[in-house]
């Protein structure tokens, strides 16, 4: 298949087996206008698929450095009421929405720092009612990304841009399994398999982890009572089951908020608010994080973990095998979205609800088994070639988990 009829399979996946979109259902994008093309794929895959309306919510690069660069100073303690109405209006009739991340790496290098923390403080509290309802799942979201030169030229400098694209557009589609026009039974039969590994962690129903590697990660995890693991596809509150993350190689559940102590050491670099962030460690007592170090982007981290109290806690544990597709590839995407499915990672922030009957229970009985809340979540990489994980049952009994990086069972 040609390039451009890969990429409307692609559209049509991420709209089928992303969002999942039910006739009569609106769908909101956002996308870098860098991007309009494929944000015209999606719309026309969602219209096929009897959608009601597409709401496209556009962003650029450029425009938000200057933005942070020179806008007024008070502009980033505030949220437009108009912004705020729309998400939740839009958000509370159960609209499906489907971001396409594409930024440059280092969009926002050099910027204030104190802008950026104090812009996603006042966001976090805008947008809570929002943002609890996507942890919740209470509608079908998506996540996918396409090309821009900018992010290409990052992950390839050697080549010149239009070749650059072509290479990201190639991996890209790899990894979400887009190789020819039957996308969607190999994105199912994928899906399938990552609940293989799901009802094996159930069944164990381990107390608590403990990692170790060469790195010097040595951390050890304590899992709430009740919690389950997930991954692939999940269930919306209509009941509809879509993909949150195309592509997405990870079973994930939360820790116990005070259950995490000992070193944990990045293995791979994190981009976060157009900033890389690399050569990263923290130390962990009781599920806050006390330490922070980092080669490159220090300051950027250590605002990161404090917008709120939660932020310096962690909100989420994922395994990800180092033999998958994208850990294969060699890749260095600077992409959270690519990079999270190359390694085991954890999130400081919020966590998603993953204890049975959570959709019963209130925030606070949530919060009194051990689930983190906040305004932030950021997914960071750990996994390595050499990564043991060995679980702990309830019973004393010790399972090991991971050996040499990958599942073992």
């Amino acid at each position: 298949m040609k390039l451009a009829e890969l990429q409307a399979e692609y559209a049509a996946l991420v709209i089928r087996e992303g969002v999942n979109l039910r006739p009569g259902q609106r769908l909101v994008i956002n996308c870098p206008v860098e991007g309009a093309y494929f944000a015209r794929l999606c719309a026309k895959a969602a219209y096929e698929a009897g959608c009601r309306e597409v709401l496209m919510n556009w962003k650029d690069d450029t425009l938000t450095r200057y933005k942070y660069l020179y806008a007024a100073d008070d502009v980033f303690d505030t949220v437009n009421d108009w912004e705020v109405q729309m998400m939740n209006t839009v958000s509370g009739e159960g609209a499906a929405w489907l971001a396409i991340s594409a930024d440059d790496p280092e969009n926002l290098k050099g910027v204030d720092g104190d802008r950026l923390r104090r812009a996603q403080i006042s966001r976090g509290k805008a947008l809570e009612i929002f943002r609890k309802r996507e942890m919740r799942n209470d509608f079908p979201w998506c996540v996918c990304s396409i090309p821009t030169v900018a992010w290409a030229k990052a992950v390839f400098p050697e080549m010149d841009s239009g070749d650059a694209v072509l290479r990201l557009w190639e991996e890209i589609l790899k990894a979400c399994r887009v190789e020819g026009p039957d996308a969607a039974p190999k994105w199912k039969a994928h899906t399938e398999e990552l609940k293989r590994h799901i009802e094996l962690l159930n069944a164990y129903n381990f107390h608590h982890l403990r990692y170790i590697n060469s790195l010097g990660t040595d951390l050890t995890v304590e899992l709430p009572q009740g919690h389950f693991w997930a991954g692939g596809d999940e269930k919306a509150a209509s009941g509809v089951r879509f993909s949150a993350n195309i592509p997405t190689e990870e079973v994930f559940t939360l820790p116990k908020r005070e259950g995490i102590n000992g070193r944990i050491v990045a293995s791979r670099p994190l981009s976060y608010n157009g900033t890389i962030i690399d050569g990263f460690w923290f130390t962990v007592q009781n599920g806050k994080i006390t330490e922070v170090h980092a080669r490159q982007g220090e300051e950027v981290l250590k605002n990161a973990i404090s917008v709120d109290e939660g932020a310096s806690y962690f909100g989420e544990v994922a395994l990800v095998p180092y033999d998958s597709p994208i850990s294969q590839s060699s890749v260095l995407f600077l992409n959270t979205l690519f990079d999270e499915n190359a390694s085991c990672h954890f999130a400081f922030g919020s966590a998603y609800p993953c204890i049975y009957g959570s959709e019963n229970m209130s925030e606070e009985q949530l919060k009194e088994l051990g689930m983190n809340t906040s305004m932030t979540h950021v997914d960071f990489m750990v996994g390595t070639r050499d990564l043991q994980i060995t679980g702990t049952t309830y019973s004393g009994k010790e399972v090991p988990v991971f050996v040499n990086g990958s599942f073992a069972f």
